[in-house]
């Protein structure tokens, strides 16, 4: 049976940072095109989870007259704090000559970016985006030619447009001349994409981290706003991980706290949950959190490959953008002003590309000329070797080698290092590895997953297909939990897999999909590749009310 279509001149999927800019510039550019949004959230910002820190450099491009305009940036950073833990009681505080520059926060706000993107819905509402939070894209349409046609969705869902309210049924198909995928880090279908067109045949392996947040009230006493303290060593160094911490002062005596851990780690047991709840208790974070409530609770993986290992982002018919390619700054721990740039981009070359009468879909190759043009691309070259030094190097001595490549070359040493290993390859066997003991969560400061998991307003329906697909159901018995302890237990941050035990001895593989925060960790981490992560129907997952 046909399903029903609409048309369209650029279809969007996600509305995210780089899918709402992308929207909005398009407008901006050229009011008679037609643009639509589909956002897999039940509303725009409720998958959103960032830091955040955001540098207004693309902010200030799309609006010069953000401030007047009442866009959510309203606290600058007003101090900037580099902390090197060298153990779980003590720290030493970094002096700001010892920091590469490119991580200074002057100038910078401390954000929502839920509330960054829900601001940006509104202005793109208003130049007549038609915006269909609910709706996942679960799968890509393509011409007779191979070129995209657009996409496909697998859910019901309500469109925003207040003149053009809808619901359309399962399988609604939305063609459109070039269609943009911005769907975050480890897109689903981005990676597909990836595969079909060897977008990446030239590029390093992708890296990624898992971050894990929460946003606590604390006493006003406590509060600083404007504060940004950035933490490194303890305790991901003492289980042999990479990664940092972080905690914001934002508004309303809130602070913003959470953990990035490399997931280039080689220890099984390792459980990045668990090493954020340990960070809390550090004395240096416990200060501000001492008497204070946690209000919100998420997870989502962060990519961090760099420019060498951005793939080819353009392909016939449409283009991948944001951190749906990996624009982010992994040395300036910020990818939504890359993401927002990488939108604006992708609006003018399709501007330019239908003033020029090509109407049929094509491949926008004007894309990479245009990317190598900008501020973008000389923002991830001068940063393209931190992945390298931070993956090759012991943490002080990456360190000391960053800094002298940004502080005394500036970003230009002549020498790009390749970092080659996957991930997933670099786990080892649990039998070579040390077992972390964790100390129980004390429910006050540190908590478990499920409590967690309720924090983050997660919902699924019950009846629908399992959106964690398993190439062999037998492999994490039969293999991983043998040879790998079976690490899905630990380095998924909602408790999403479990190994049951049934009451003949026989052990079992569990998923929880319900508790799925749609992080993405397993799709990245899982040793075997055994793991993939399809979209869920639409409006499912966590509920995100500020992160």
């Amino acid at each position: 049976m046909d399903r029903e279509s609409m048309e369209y001149d650029v279809v969007i999927v996600g509305a995210g940072p780089s899918g709402l800019s992308a929207a909005i510039k398009l407008k901006q550019l050229d009011p008679q095109i037609t643009v639509c949004v589909l956002e897999k959230g039940s509303e725009v910002g409720a998958h959103i989870l960032s830091g955040a820190v955001l540098e207004p450099r693309a902010m200030e491009e799309l609006f010069p007259d953000w401030e007047e305009r009442g866009a959510p940036l309203n606290v600058k950073v007003t101090r900037d704090t580099f902390l090197y833990y060298l153990s779980k009681k003590w720290a030493v505080r970094l002096p700001s000559f010892l920091i590469p520059k490119p991580t200074h926060n002057h100038g910078n706000y401390i954000v929502s970016m839920a509330n960054v993107c829900r601001w940006l819905a509104e202005q793109a509402e208003a130049l007549e985006v038609d915006i269909y939070p609910g709706f996942a894209a679960s799968e890509i349409v393509f011409h007779a030619d191979g070129s995209v046609k657009g996409v496909a969705t697998g859910d019901m869902g309500i469109s925003q447009q207040g003149d053009r309210k809808a619901s359309y049924a399962q399988g609604m198909e939305l063609h459109a001349q070039y269609t943009l995928f911005a769907e975050g880090c480890r897109g689903h279908l981005g990676k597909q994409l990836i595969k079909k067109y060897a977008l990446d045949q030239s590029a390093d392996p992708q890296h990624y981290g898992i971050g894990i947040k929460e946003i606590w009230d604390i006493p006003e006493s406590q509060h600083d706003e404007g504060l940004v303290i950035h933490g490194f060593g303890w305790p991901l160094q003492e289980s042999s991980s990479g990664g940092g911490a972080f905690l914001y002062h934002a508004e309303n005596s809130q602070v913003y706290v959470g953990l990035i851990a490399d997931l280039n780690y080689s220890n099984p047991h390792m459980s990045p949950f668990d090493e954020f709840q340990r960070w809390k208790h550090h004395p240096q974070t416990l200060k501000y959190l001492q008497g204070g409530s946690r209000v919100a609770y998420g997870a989502r993986a962060v990519i961090k490959g760099g420019l060498n290992s951005l793939p080819k982002m353009h392909f016939p018919g449409g283009l991948l953008i944001g951190c749906d390619a990996g624009t982010l700054n992994a040395l300036k721990i910020k990818g939504n002003h890359t993401a927002m740039k990488s939108g604006l981009i992708a609006a003018e070359v399709i501007v330019e590309a239908r003033r020029d009468n090509e109407i049929s879909p094509s491949e926008l190759s004007a894309y990479a000329d245009r990317f190598k043009q900008s501020w973008l691309y000389d923002e991830l070259h001068k940063s393209r070797n931190f992945s390298g030094w931070m993956h090759s190097f012991p943490l002080l001595m990456a360190s000391a080698f960053v800094w002298f490549e940004q502080n005394i070359f500036f970003g230009k040493l002549p020498l790009t290092l390749r970092d080659t290993l996957c991930d997933h390859d670099a786990m080892k066997p649990a039998a070579d590895c040390k077992k972390i003991h964790y100390p129980k969560p004390d429910q006050m400061i540190s908590f478990d997953k499920a409590s967690s998991v309720y924090m983050s307003s997660t919902n699924h329906e019950e009846d629908q297909p399992c959106h964690l697909k398993l190439d062999d159901v037998q492999l994490p018995i039969t293999f991983n939990l043998g040879m790998y302890d079976e690490p899905a237990q630990r380095y998924c941050p909602a408790g999403v897999y479990e190994v049951v035990e049934e009451s003949d001895g026989e052990k079992r593989f569990q998923i929880n999909a319900q508790n799925c925060v749609h992080c993405k960790t397993c799709d990245i981490k899982e040793p075997s590749q055994n793991i993939n992560w399809v979209t869920p129907e639409g409006a499912g997952g966590p509920n995100y009310p500020n992160m």
